[in-house]
């Protein structure tokens, strides 16, 4: 565990206006399920030890986000959506998310009528915790890995909205 990896990748709109930008996969991460098990709202601390417990600080630390997610069988995948449940114990520090300006990439294989539900899902909460969402990048993917990156239409969308995300 520890500090979550994080890296520079590409060019990035945010960089073009000297926006600090890190890159998290959760992929590589510890986040273990949330297991409602309700400590957090007696102690205020979540007892299992894993990664969200740094990932959460480094989020703390960035007013504007992109949160990327593919869409697996019409929702989030399940290492987001342990992410997301375990911002549970976090709904009582609204420090980390009130104003925290947010935009969701989530390409799926269907196109956007696939991704319905998992918008649902991001919109309602970021909406719940006072978030502002400044949009959603929807592309069809192909389902090879990377595929979409050398989309210029989808780049030139992802530029627009990680520009509306830092102006």
């Amino acid at each position: 565990m520890g500090t979550p990896k994080c890296s520079s990748r590409r060019s990035w709109p945010a960089q073009e206006v000297d926006e600090e930008i890190e890159f998290v996969a959760l992929r590589d991460l510890l986040v273990q399920p949330c297991r409602a098990c309700d400590a957090c709202h007696a102690s205020g601390h979540c007892v299992i030890d894993d990664d969200m417990q740094a990932l959460t600080e480094r989020m703390r630390l960035h007013g504007s986000w992109v949160l990327g997610l593919p869409v697996y069988w019409w929702g989030p995948t399940a290492q987001f959506k342990a992410f997301l449940d375990r911002w549970y114990l976090l709904d009582q520090r609204r420090d980390i998310f009130g104003g925290r300006r947010v935009a969701f990439a989530i390409p799926s294989r269907g196109g956007p009528a696939n991704a319905q539900h998992t918008v649902g899902i991001l919109e309602e909460v970021a909406a719940y915790l006072g978030m502002d969402h400044r949009g959603t990048l929807l592309p069809s993917a192909s389902g090879r890995r990377g595929a979409i990156g050398n989309r210029a239409d989808v780049m030139k969308e992802a530029r627009d909205l990680g520009s509306r995300l830092v102006t």
